[in-house]
């Protein structure tokens, strides 16, 4: 059953990445193309770069949902790259990437401070620009949070079972299986 469930994470994280991706560029192509006339930094055409490190954040989470869920739904196995501890080490990674975006992004609309970029997005949804951060945000923060689940999901998997080394796919049998355990007894039935 847990397998099922983590690869409808991944699932969903593919999801949330694409409609992120989308957001960014959306965010990028208005930024890049500002008319004179625009009120947005006068008119002066500029790029946030916490979007950039969004949409790159989005688009390699979409290729590892893709890898990772049919690594866990096709039972795939391989020596070091589909174990429990590859799994754990590129979720990190994208934690860290999804936590520093949406941080990033959130300090950018907090009003508070003197250097706030985007200012404060409660105050201008009638705005599409603004509803388009404002959701931008609100699937960083999301990305982030399923990330974190997937993580934690998977660390709890591997520590209950012993299977940091064991392929990610949680469904073996240590005496079939390619690189498990004592290569003696593989493949023998009882």
């Amino acid at each position: 059953m847990i397998h099922f469930v983590r690869v409808f994470a991944y699932v969903l994280l593919f999801i949330f990445s694409v409609i992120l991706m989308a957001l960014c560029a959306v965010r990028l192509h208005y930024t890049l193309h500002l008319s004179p006339s625009d009120p947005l930094n006068g008119g002066v055409r500029f790029y946030d770069h916490i979007v950039v490190e969004l949409l790159v954040t989005s688009i390699l989470t979409m290729f590892w949902s893709i890898f990772i869920a049919r690594t866990i739904h096709g039972r795939h196995e391989h020596r070091r790259m589909n174990t429990f501890t590859a799994e754990l080490v590129g979720l990190f990674i994208l934690f860290l990437l999804w936590l520093i975006g949406a941080a990033v992004a959130t300090h950018t609309s907090n009003p508070p401070d003197v250097d706030v970029l985007w200012g404060n997005l409660s105050s201008c949804w009638v705005y599409s620009t603004c509803r388009i951060l404002t959701t931008l945000l609100a699937f960083a923060w999301l990305g982030w949070l399923l990330v974190l689940a997937l993580f934690v999901m998977s660390l709890l998997f591997a520590i209950a079972n012993k299977a940091f080394h064991d392929p990610m796919h949680g469904r073996w049998d240590r005496r079939a299986t390619n690189y498990g355990g004592d290569h003696s007894m593989r493949n023998i039935v009882r």
